[in-house]
């Protein structure tokens, strides 16, 4: 063989191999790729084949799967009480993909997890049935809560203090995702997001709002926990009209009357004095409420219950008045529905806080659980003393101050309520707040936390007490009747 032929002959190999390497390269690498990719259709015929699996909400399905007409996807996605539940669900869409619990057990609802594949599925490839998701949603619950809320703009959430399960979340209003399922849905999913009230948004985690007066909350278990007062039956130094350091702005109280000077902790959270809890957020310095507001919860990055819930935020880097401001929870301070009611858990709970969630577990078509999701170990954020104390001051709250509407027979209730500005200079209509525990006698527990964002009431008449802690009894009314 001559040195040409011998030269044409190696660099015909070459281009064999590399031949070889980029089809290697294409089958088992870009080859996934593209099968994983979302605009391939093939991904959406085969999640469509066949029924998908169900979301369960007190031992029922409240999702389904119907058969279309027409088209290469066989099924779509059906919705038992869809507005109802849209918070916990989300969608699931044959075009839009899916969000919430749709979303993130997708693989388990369309049989593609591999723990559902027995050893023969495993070899010949073959799409499994479909698991389902157990939630800890109390349906009781969930439909009081809904209920309640009505026509209004806002947002609630229940949670067992002890073990952290979230027996409610709602949010109003609401959307049917019924609507966007199919492959024809395209108006509608216009008008869903387009729309000014923004129903596809789960208010309850996933919007945070200033959360005014609830806050003061966090500020008295930093200074119960940091020695700055002993007990919430002793005086403060909060002198009544109290201005904000280093400026002229006098911080003024809702009941001008109210027995704000000097007043205890007790008094301050039932007359809702921010002068006492403006002075207590400056005494105790931003770093030391910014350390209790962490411990629960606040500035989580990952706060997931499993879906992804918006970080609630105390900020940093503020003067003493905008610390003041932010003792009142004003100024930068952000929190959700979710995040509040974990205050109001974690003090139920003396003092220790668990984890909030809301699927027990998974199963496999055959109910077998694939994994199970343990209440785990609550966290210790305070003192019991101070829990008891705190719940205790609720309790003053309820029963003889702005939260009387949330009152329960027969039950120990405690709450704070909260109105937050809204708007520069506060031109917009406030937000009203209520967070709150209540134990029944048979020992059953619940923390509620409810945000009102808007609704018809004139602007006189928003207060915490007046909007949102009737929404506040009604869920734990129907929790500890569970």
């Amino acid at each position: 063989m001559n040195k040409t032929i011998r030269r044409a002959s190696v660099f015909a190999l070459l281009l064999v191999l590399a031949l070889l390497v980029r089809a290697t390269w294409v089958q088992f690498y870009d080859g996934k790729a593209l099968a994983d990719d979302k605009h391939n259709r093939r991904n959406a015929i085969e999640q469509y084949a066949n029924p998908l699996g169900d979301i369960i909400v007190g031992g029922e399905a409240i999702t389904g799967s119907a058969r279309t007409t027409g088209g290469d996807l066989a099924y779509k996605r059906t919705y038992k009480n869809g507005a109802l539940y849209s918070p916990v669900t989300g969608y699931s869409s044959q075009v839009y993909g899916a969000t919430q619990l749709e979303g993130i057990y997708k693989d388990l609802l369309d049989g593609t997890d591999n723990r559902l594949k027995n050893p023969l599925d495993t070899v010949t490839n073959k799409r499994a049935d479909p698991g389902d998701v157990v939630t800890t949603i109390d349906p009781a619950v969930q439909k009081a809560g809904y209920k309640a809320l009505g026509d209004t703009k806002g947002a609630a959430v229940a949670l067992d203090p002890r073990t952290g399960k979230i027996l409610g979340m709602v949010s109003t209003p609401s959307y049917d995702p019924s609507k966007i399922s199919g492959s024809t849905d395209s108006a509608e999913w216009k008008a869903l997001t387009t729309d000014e009230d923004k129903p596809m948004v789960n208010r309850a985690m996933r919007q945070p709002l200033p959360p005014g007066s609830t806050f003061k909350l966090v500020v008295a278990a930093a200074a119960l926990e940091d020695g700055l007062y002993s007990s919430v039956d002793a005086r403060t130094a909060s002198p009544n009209p109290y201005t904000l350091p280093g400026t002229v702005t006098v911080l003024k109280n809702e009941n001008p009357s109210a027995p704000c000077e000097n007043a205890t902790i007790r008094t301050g959270l039932q007359y809702s004095c921010n002068n006492v809890f403006a002075k207590m957020a400056v005494d105790l310095g931003q770093d030391k409420v910014k350390a209790m507001a962490e411990k629960l919860g606040f500035g989580a990055d990952k706060l997931d219950v499993p879906v992804r819930a918006a970080k609630s935020v105390y900020p940093s880097g503020m003067d003493k008045a905008q610390t003041g401001l932010s003792g009142i929870g004003q100024f930068d301070v952000t929190a959700t529905p979710l995040q509040m009611s974990m205050v109001s858990a974690a003090i139920a709970n003396g003092g220790e806080l668990a984890a909030p969630h809301m699927v027990s577990q998974i199963t496999d078509a055959d109910g077998n659980v694939l994994e199970k999701f343990g209440d785990g170990d609550p966290q210790r954020v305070m003192s019991e003393s101070v829990a008891e104390g705190l719940q205790s001051a609720m309790r003053t709250v309820v029963e003889k101050g702005t939260g009387s509407n949330a009152q329960i027979d027969g039950a120990t209730v405690g709450g704070k309520t909260g109105t937050a500005q809204h708007g520069e200079n506060n031109s917009k209509t406030p937000y009203a707040w209520f967070t709150s525990y209540a134990k029944g006698a048979d020992g059953q527990e619940v923390a509620v936390a409810v945000m009102i964002e808007s609704s018809s009431a004139a602007r006189d008449e928003v207060s915490g007490n007046g909007l949102a802690a009737p929404i506040a009894k009604a869920m734990m009314e129907a929790a500890l009747k569970g």
